[in-house]
């Protein structure tokens, strides 16, 4: 569903990707880990057409996405869905609103339709009607958390993409909403790309899992494999060792 190869991006000297390659078969789970400031974020992007990559081809479904633009890239986009990092909800709209969204922004549906799916989803990641009402400052993270995958499922998109989808719960609620992603997904048949540095998330979610360093992927594989890569760098990450072959750079 998602193939990138030779993907480079750059930001002046920095060299963010480098001849990256990637295959994210149709309905599976993939989950991308690495260290901060390895290029997840940026991969991300550039599959989005939010930032255009330096070089290579990335294909969705077969088509080639790096050059689109107008009509052509937001037919693409609308297959897409995403629960972004830290929720990412308006604070200026009900909860409802926020999960329609896209329905009313993207897809031009009528406000009345779209609050009836909103609510819909709504329910599925276990929240009442009564919260469509509130507003996301009148939630929980936990809570907030639910509304954004609600709305990464709203339109019933093809592929969804989590970023952090645990960062800052705590391990209870960080299990919960791997539950309903898992569930989520189950029922929509999507196609799911995530990245995160929380393993126990990787392990419940993922199909297969990759890592990222230094702009390459140096390990894909099963996620019942992960404890038995055989790679350093994957050894000293799902362990977080300080100690290993991943050194942090600080400064003096």
């Amino acid at each position: 569903m998602i193939q990138l190869r030779s993907v480079r991006k750059t930001f002046g000297p920095k060299v963010v990707l480098d001849d990256l390659n990637l295959d994210v078969k149709k309905g599976e789970s993939l989950v991308v880990i690495g260290g901060s400031g390895t290029g997840k974020s940026v991969m991300l992007k550039c599959i989005l057409g939010l930032l255009r990559p330096n070089g290579g081809s990335i294909k969705v479904d077969g088509e080639e996405v790096t050059n689109l633009k107008g009509k052509d890239r937001d037919r693409v986009m609308q297959r897409f869905g995403m629960l972004f990092q830290g929720s990412a909800l308006f604070d200026s709209l009900k909860v409802w609103e926020n999960v329609a969204f896209g329905l009313i922004q993207g897809r031009k549906m009528q406000r009345p339709q779209a609050r009836e799916i909103a609510i819909e989803k709504l329910a599925q990641v276990g929240l009442a009607e009564s919260s469509g009402d509130l507003f996301p400052a009148e939630l929980s993270g936990g809570m907030q958390k639910r509304v954004a995958l609600a709305r990464a499922i709203a339109t019933s998109p093809e592929i969804i993409f989590f970023d952090e989808p645990t960062t800052g719960l705590d391990p209870i609620m960080a299990d919960v909403i791997n539950d309903l992603i898992v569930e989520c997904v189950k029922k929509l048949g999507a196609t799911t790309l995530s990245i995160t540095h929380d393993m126990a998330s990787a392990r419940k979610i993922a199909d297969r899992i990759a890592m990222l360093h230094k702009g390459k992927m140096i390990w894909v594989g099963s996620a019942k494999d992960i404890d038995h890569s055989d790679n350093p760098y994957v050894d000293q990450f799902i362990h977080g060792r300080a100690q290993g072959p991943i050194s942090m750079e600080l400064r003096a």
